[in-house]
């Protein structure tokens, strides 16, 4: 099996990653994942297409993390390890597919406009 690259992306974070047979280690920016996100319920979130899948252990992931949050960051990485998996093997879709894993969330953040505090706030407003 050769390198399989994909993306995935949530907000403003961006997941390169780089799947390939190994050990099961995940190394991301460089550093172990569990470095890089020490809040277990992130761990868990990468974790998640591969415990579903029972491929947990099987796989190397290289990882160029960009943007966002640490939260965001967690959920496009899990993205683009889904999306691997299944470019690796298709029957693995619809296990994914049935827990979500396979949406890419379109829910960003709303541009602030002119004349106004924020996006929706308003400046205050004096009638005399």
């Amino acid at each position: 099996m050769d390198v399989i690259n994909t993306i995935g992306r949530r907000k403003t974070a961006v997941a390169r990653i780089y799947l390939k047979e190994g050990n099961g280690t995940i190394t991301v920016n460089k550093r172990d994942y569990k470095e890089y996100f020490p809040i277990a319920t992130l761990q868990y979130v990468i974790n998640q297409p591969f415990e579903l899948t029972d491929n947990a252990g099987k796989f190397d992931v290289k990882v160029n993390l960009d943007g966002g949050g640490y939260k965001g960051q967690a959920e496009a990485l899990r993205l683009a390890i889904s999306r691997a998996l299944i470019t690796m093997d298709p029957e693995l879709r619809p296990v994914l597919k049935a827990k979500g894993l396979l949406k890419r969330d379109p829910r960003m953040v709303e541009r602030k406009k002119f004349g106004q505090k924020k996006a929706r706030k308003k400046f205050q407003f004096s009638k005399r």
